[in-house]
C-alpha cells in the first residue's frame, strides 16, 4: 500500500519514519462539518494489508489530543476512547485491518463527556462506558457502514447532537489558541510565557488543561518541540548541526535536548538519525 492522502498540506509531523510508514498503510484524513469543526480536527482512516509479511510496528510521537477509534483487525474488533498519551504511541499492524478515527482538537473532547480528561490520560476505554447505549448501536452501524463517507456521517450525526453550550466553545477556543501559539512561537519555552501571553494566572492555565486537554501545558511545550525536532532530522537528509537545533527548539543547552529526546523516543538524535540512514 502506498496511499497517503494528505488534503490541504496537513503536516505527518508526530508519524515517525514516515517514508517507511507510506509503505506500510494506507492513511486518509477528512474535514468535519463546520458545525462541529471547533471540537474535531480532522476523520483518518488507516488501512493495511501485510498478508505474508512480517507484522509491522509504527511509533507515533502523539499530539495533546483525544481520539474516538473504531479498528477492526484479525485479532478482533474495538471500540473506544484514547486519552492522550504519556509517552510514544507504538501499534502493531498485522495481516490485515483498517481503523476508522476522530482526532478532537486540544479540549476538543471535554465538551462531550464534561468530565475532566485527566481521567482518560494514557488510558484506552471502550466509548460505551462513555455514552451508553446510543454509542453501542452507532458503533454497530460504524463496522457496517460500506464507505469512509458513511462512517463520517454517522459520527457526525452523534457529535452533532450533542453540541455543547457557548461556555464550553470558549474555553476550547482558548485552548486552541494556545496551543497554535505554541506551534508557532518557539519563543515559548515555559508556562509562565503562556500565562503572560494570554493574560491567565499560571495556577488556573494548569487548571484548564488538566481539565480539557488532560496534560501539562508544560508537557505541550515540550512535545511539540521534540516532534519538530524528529520531523527535521527526518527532513534534512543529513546530520543536523545538533547544538543549533537544540537551540532553536529553545531547549536550554545539548545536553537537556538530548536527554529529552531519549526519554521520550527512547533513543539518542543521533542513534535516530543512524536509523534513517543518516551520516
Amino acid at each position: 500500500m502506498n496511499e497517503w492522502d494528505n488534503p490541504g498540506g496537513r503536516s505527518d509531523r508526530g508519524i515517525l519514519k514516515a517514508e517507511l510508514a507510506r509503505q506500510k498503510f494506507a492513511l486518509r484524513r477528512l474535514d468535519p462539518s463546520p458545525g462541529l469543526a471547533p471540537y474535531i480536527e480532522h476523520y483518518w482512516i488507516v488501512r493495511w494489508d501485510l498478508r505474508g509479511q512480517e507484522p509491522y510496528s509504527q511509533t507515533v510521537l502523539s499530539y495533546p489530543s483525544m481520539h474516538v477509534v473504531f479498528e477492526r483487525e484479525t485479532a478482533g474488533r474495538f471500540a473506544g476512547v484514547y486519552g492522550v498519551p504519556t509517552r510514544t504511541f507504538v501499534r502493531r499492524l498485522r495481516e490485515e485491518g483498517d481503523v476508522f478515527g476522530i482526532k478532537f482538537r486540544p479540549g476538543g473532547f471535554y465538551p462531550f463527556w464534561q468530565r475532566p480528561a485527566a481521567l482518560l490520560t494514557g488510558r484506552a476505554v471502550p466509548w460505551t462506558e462513555l455514552f451508553g447505549e446510543a454509542a453501542r448501536d452507532v458503533e454497530a452501524q460504524v463496522y457496517a457502514a460500506e464507505s469512509d463517507e458513511a462512517r463520517i456521517g454517522l459520527a457526525e450525526a452523534f457529535f452533532g447532537s450533542r453540541l455543547p453550550g457557548p461556555e464550553h466553545g470558549d474555553a476550547v477556543r482558548l485552548v486552541g489558541e494556545i496551543v497554535r501559539e505554541v506551534i508557532g512561537n518557539r519563543e515559548i519555552t515555559k508556562v509562565e510565557d503562556l500565562a503572560e501571553r494570554f493574560g491567565v494566572n499560571k495556577r488556573a492555565l494548569q487548571r484548564l488543561f488538566g481539565r480539557f486537554v488532560g496534560v501539562s501545558p508544560k508537557w505541550i511545550i515540550q512535545r511539540y518541540r521534540l516532534q519538530e525536532a524528529a520531523e527535521r532530522i527526518e527532513r534534512e537528509r543529513g546530520a543536523p548541526d545538533w547544538p543549533r537545533l537544540a537551540q532553536e527548539l529553545g531547549f536550554y543547552d545539548q545536553a537537556h535536548f538530548i536527554k529529552s529526546f531519549k526519554a521520550l523516543i527512547g533513543k539518542s538524535p543521533e542513534e535516530y538519525g543512524r536509523e534513517l540512514g543518516l551520516p
